[in-house]
């Protein structure tokens, strides 16, 4: 840095004198003045669209994003079953288990019959 001229560029800068409202008004009807519908209308969509999605995107993002409350039931054995009757048990559990999967799968069928008479 020079010494000598540090004076000179170093000083503190003057801040702008504050505006009136008066004066500021006066600036904004003087800016709109100037401007034509057309631009207005450009304006206008430019600000609604960003603000448009994004509110749906916020929207969006607040449904059908948790699971809703959900009832667990809870089966009570006693202690001293033995593993006959456990067996039993599961082989039950797993028939309703492939009972539902088979009618998912009929459902499934079902639709893609319908797609394809459809043409889809």
């Amino acid at each position: 840095m020079a010494k000598t001229g540090a004076k000179l560029y170093l000083r503190a800068m003057p801040l702008p004198r504050p505006s009136s409202p008066r004066a500021l008004w006066a600036d904004v009807r003087a800016f709109t003045a100037e401007r034509s519908p057309v631009q207005w209308a450009a304006a206008a969509v430019a600000i609604i669209m960003p603000t448009a999605l994004i509110a749906l995107f916020v929207a969006d993002g607040k449904t059908n994003i948790q699971p809703g409350p959900q009832m667990i039931y809870v089966e009570s054995w006693s202690a001293n079953r033995t593993d006959a009757e456990i067996i039993a048990d599961q082989k039950k559990d797993q028939a309703k288990r492939e009972a539902l999967q088979k009618e998912r799968q009929r459902q499934f069928k079902k639709l893609d019959q319908d797609l394809d008479r459809l043409g889809i």
